[in-house]
């Protein structure tokens, strides 16, 4: 009668008779709150509405629970031939009764749903707090790949910074080097005369009549004035190039790193790309001269 009392008052609640057959089915005749609860759950099963069909040989299979024994079909039929035999014994309910128990059963209905939507409140909770846990972890990795790829850089940097240092100072190691060989090869072209006095005695008188040579010089004086106004002063071998005097400025001036080129004032020239592997003897530069710099 239990089985019974839970068909009737699913269909009496305005539920299909499909939908309550499978709810008493598949919850194993254990009440109408536990059918409640499973039409509930299931209200929107692309097959809720279609009609129940038993396990063949009403055998229990996957799709019952294990504690399902008696097949909604059977329940139905048990409750008509029940009410046949029993017609005189079951009382039927009054119009009041049937209300009240059709407001107690929407009352449950209320409090399920409003326990489920308490449930999925929750579980949104529960997803909004699992995405932002992620998108703070990507957030980590994400810092920590720009942090990474920022030392990559600085790294780079450095390196090329230390290999830039290197070549400046075997350029530097090259200009001494040729410094040293280039006054070694002077010194010996002046030991020949100075070791040869017969030789200069020898000289026809008519020779001393003659002007004077004009006097050669080793070494060239420099002012350099450089783009802030500031100058620097250094003494160049007279056969040095003036590409040696740009790369001297370029290693040791203090007002930024802009390309530059030389002009002198007086007389008024610019020196062009060709003129900076021609020595400074070569140039009129020597035994001194003033040098200005200018952007290029």
């Amino acid at each position: 009668m239990a089985d019974c009392t839970t068909l009737d008052s699913l269909l009496e609640m305005g539920f299909s008779r499909n939908r309550a057959e499978k709810a008493v089915a598949f919850t194993g005749n254990q009440g109408i709150e536990r059918a409640m609860d499973w039409l509930m759950e299931h209200e929107n099963d692309p097959d809720i509405d279609e009609p129940y069909v038993p396990p063949a040989g009403n055998v229990l299979g996957s799709e019952l629970p294990d504690d399902v024994t008696e097949d909604p079909m059977e329940i139905a039929e048990g409750c008509d031939a029940e009410g046949e035999d029993n017609a005189v014994a079951k009382r039927p309910l009054t119009e009041e009764e049937k209300q009240q128990q059709i407001k107690r059963l929407e009352e449950l209905m209320a409090q399920k749903q409003h326990e489920r939507e308490e449930r999925e409140k929750r579980e949104a909770v529960e997803r909004e707090k699992q995405r932002r846990k992620q998108g703070q972890e990507l957030s980590v990795v994400r810092q920590k790949m720009q942090e990474d790829e920022m030392k990559k850089i600085v790294e780079e940097r450095r390196r090329e910074k230390m290999e830039e240092k290197l070549a400046k100072q075997r350029v530097r190691e090259k200009i001494e080097r040729d410094k040293a060989d280039r006054a070694r090869k002077f010194g010996m072209g002046e030991s020949v005369p100075s070791s040869s006095p017969v030789e200069a005695t020898s000289v026809p008188p008519s020779v001393s009549q003659e002007p004077l040579a004009k006097k050669e010089y080793d070494e060239c004086r420099l002012q350099i004035r450089l783009l802030d106004g500031s100058t620097m002063t250094q003494t160049f071998k007279a056969k040095e190039q003036l590409a040696a005097v740009r790369l001297y400025v370029d290693l040791n001036r203090k007002d930024g790193a802009t390309p530059f080129n030389f002009m002198t004032s007086f007389p008024r020239r610019m020196f062009a790309e060709e003129d900076m592997e021609k020595p400074l003897q070569e140039l009129g530069l020597v035994p001194s001269a003033v040098l200005i710099v200018i952007k290029k």
